[in-house]
Order: C-alpha cells, then structure tokens, then sequence
C-alpha cells in the first residue's frame, strides 16, 4: 500500500527509511513546538505578556496546523518537505504588528490569512511557478549554498559555539557553559557516525545527545538547564489540548490601519513569505537532487500550492504563518525522498498535541549537530558557481553571505537580485535577464526602500 502510494520503489527508498527519514525531521524542528507559543504568547517578557496569546493554545494550535500540512504536502506532492509556523514571520506579527502597531491578535492573524490567500492566487495563475523557473541556475544553486550557511549559524548559535557580541556583532561562544558539552559530544558522534556511513546517523546523534543533555542535567542538579522543560524527565506525559484560539481572526486591518498602511503591511509579509519559500525549495530540492537539468522541481506547483494554502492555515489557526521548512533538509540527508517522510513528521506533531512535554525534552544542543552537518553537506554545490563570470558570481556571493548575516532568506534573495540585474543592465546585457527577474528586482527594492520612505515622508 505504502509503495503505491508515494512511489517507493520508484524512488529507490523504504517504508524504514521513510519513517527514519520523518523522525529525524521531526526531532529537528520540534524546538517550534514550544518556540512558537513563546513569540506568541510574549513569555519571559513581563512588560509584553498581558498582550500575549495563551501558551498552551498556541502550542495547540502550532502543532495542530503544522500536523495538517505536513499530511497534505506528503498525500498531494509526495515530497519530503515539512511545513511549521515560520521563524521570523511569528516574531513579526507578535512585535510588529501586535506590539508595535496595536493590533489585536484576531486582526493580525487575519492579515497572515490574506496574505495567504493572496499568494494561493499567485500560485493559481502561474506566477510564482514562473518567477521560479525565470531564475539563474547560478543564482538558484547559491540559495542553496546560502541555506546552507543559514542552517549552519543557527546550529552554531543553538549549539553554544558561537553567540552576539556588541562589538563584533558575533564573537565565540561562552564555554563555560554546561550545555556546550552537548552539542561537543554530539558534534563528534555524529560526524563520527556520518563518516562511518551509519544508516541514521543524524538520527542516532540527536538522541544520543539528548540522552547525554539529561544526564549532564541531572549530574549538575539541573544547574544545565534551570526552570525549563529542556532535558529532564517530564512530570505528566500527556497533556490536554487547548483549542481556544483556532478560527478566531478578522480582517478589520484596513479600518484600524487604513488602506495604504495595510496594503504595505501585507506586501511586505507576502514578500518575505513568497520568496523565504522559493529558497526553501530550491535548497530543499537540490539537497535531494529533485532538480531536473534546468533546476525546475517537477509538481513544483503543489509544492507552492500547499505552502500558500498553509500560510493562510496559519493565520486561520492563530499559529502565525505556517511555511516549507528548511530543517527538512535533515530528513532529506538520511534518505527522505518521497512524501512518507513528510507525513511520518505530521503524525509526530499529531502526537505532540497530546505529549508536549515528552517533545519538549529535546534541547537546541542536541539538533545543533544536525543542523551544522546538513549546511556543510548543502555546500558541497558551491563547486558550480561559475566564479570566473564576475556578473553571474558576485551576485551569488551576495545571496550566500547576506542570507546568514541577515537572519533572513528573503533578504538575501532580495540583495542578489538587484544586483545581478544592475550589474546585467549596465553592462550591455540586460536582454539575458528574463523580465519576471527585474519586476521581483524592483518588488525587493521597494521594499528595502519603505522604511526609508516613511522616514522621509515623516519629516
């Protein structure tokens, strides 16, 4: 049943590789099972948190949403790509637009419920298909390259190596710190494991670190992890869920902000979710070698469709913008080829409704490890850049540097864009850049100039 289903045999892979594949996946974006209810509910910020939705109804809702489109992506276009409340879009709506510009919760949910339903329809009509297809396989394979680099500094951060510096913005990790072990021990086993070409070794390094967090944990008198869920045994297993929240969003953004903010607002969300996604499944689809000769991902209009229809599934759930993770990445690299491991992560977040606080035992030093392996594995294409093209090589750099630097894939994208079509232009060879790359060149700058622009138009 399952092979006919998702295809296994044709894809060279098995219903044990499918679900080991799901698990890892799992493990290593299930840290936004209790991320997400803490941008949303304002935890730890004591001036913000009567502001905040309940932390146990967004919890609901980030695992229920999350549940259900990752179920749909793997039934409907039977590729290994998980979805979550995206990171980034979640701390926009809660500072922005619920801290920032007084909206209520309902009203902003509502605005990641339009914006979806906005690039549902671009979908419909072709047009973020085409914008896809219209890129550069030079760019498109530096997203991939900058993904890489992206995954690789949140393993770095989450591990303890690195961390903010004031003065050189990031500066080397406090190693006094007991968690750091963690992530040491982690590290090495698992590249360990990897080099040994251990079926599962992602998988294995997870758990084996999470085991060694919660000895470390307990041998310190929980001086490792104080007063978090983090790497201890749970008093309760099971928890009930709270679904006070799901459906409860308006549209009223338009008379609270009026038309021309609202319409920013929401073309600067729509930006940010439309291309954080295109990257996401450039990255993913080359991980995989999904990516036919002229980088296209075949169905990619599923893919986008059910991404779209997730962002507004998000807002309807009151969970935020829900959106293609790049964490599939880890699935993908233990052999995660077909839809099976996509629902496999769905039935896991399933579960999680109902055993949040046996998920929740997972630290970020015990996923760092993955997430740094499966960047330097992303990098391995960085090989076809054509650097000796100047035009083609400097606006990839662009894209592979700021993607990390910035925190944002958008943003990187956005940078790349703009100057490989300046660069193309003046140069006498603007008739190469097809038409679609200086229309999304000109949203990008539009965007990085807003900000700008009200400051101008303020004064």
């Amino acid at each position: 049943m399952w092979d006919r289903i998702f295809k296994l045999k044709e894809l060279s892979t098995n219903v044990r590789i499918e679900v080991l594949a799901g698990v890892t996946t799992f493990l290593t974006m299930s840290y936004i099972i209790f991320v997400n209810p803490q941008f949303l509910s304002f935890a730890g910020n004591p001036d913000l948190e009567v502001l905040g939705l309940p932390f146990s109804a967004c919890l609901t809702a980030t695992c229920l949403s999350t549940a259900l489109m990752c179920i749909l992506m793997g039934l409907w276009t039977n590729y290994p790509f998980a979805l979550a409340p995206g990171m980034g879009l979640n701390a926009f709506v809660a500072y922005q637009m619920v801290a920032n510009m007084g909206l209520s919760w309902p009203t902003a949910m509502g605005v990641i419920v339009i914006e979806g339903i906005v690039i549902t329809i671009l979908v419909i009509t072709g047009f973020r298909e085409a914008v896809m297809n219209s890129i550069p396989m030079s760019l498109k394979r530096s997203i991939s390259i900058g993904i890489g680099l992206f995954l690789t500094l949140i393993g770095l951060q989450n591990a303890g190596f690195i961390k903010a510096s004031p003065a050189t913005l990031v500066t080397l990790g406090d190693f006094t710190k007991l968690p750091i072990i963690v992530s040491v021990v982690g590290l090495i086993i698992t590249a360990i494991l990897i080099k040994r070409e251990v079926r599962g070794a992602l998988l294995i390094g997870i758990v084996f670190s999470t085991i060694v967090a919660i000895a470390v944990n307990y041998l310190s008198g929980f001086k490792a992890y104080p007063d978090s869920q983090y790497a201890r045994i749970p008093e309760t297993l099971a928890s009930a869920p709270d679904l006070s929240i799901i459906g409860k969003f308006d549209f009223r953004v338009f008379s609270k902000l009026g038309i021309i903010t609202s319409v920013t607002l929401i073309f600067a969300v729509m930006l940010s979710d439309f291309f954080d996604t295109l990257g996401s499944v450039i990255g993913l689809g080359t991980e995989g070698k999904f990516l036919d000769q002229k980088g296209r991902l075949p169905k990619i209009n599923r893919v986008l469709l059910v991404d779209s229809i997730a962002a507004a599934a998000g807002g309807a759930a009151s969970a935020s913008s829900v959106t293609t993770y790049i964490e599939s990445a880890a699935g993908i690299s233990v052999g995660g080829r077909s839809g099976l491991t996509t629902v496999v992560v769905g039935i896991l977040f399933v579960l999680a409704i109902f055993f949040a606080p046996l998920a929740g035992i997972v630290p970020n030093q015990a996923t760092a490890p993955a997430l740094i392996i499966v960047g330097f594995l992303m990098m391995s294409i960085i090989k076809e850049i054509p650097f000796s093209k100047f035009d083609e090589a400097f606006p990839a750099f662009l894209i592979m540097i700021v993607m990390p630097l910035t925190y944002s894939i958008s943003n990187g994208i956005g940078v790349g864009f703009i100057i490989f079509t300046l660069i193309k232009l003046l140069s006498g060879k603007g008739k190469e850049v097809h038409w679609l790359m200086y229309l999304v060149s000109l949203a990008f700058f539009i965007d990085f100039a807003i900000p700008a622009l009200k400051t101008i138009f303020t004064f």
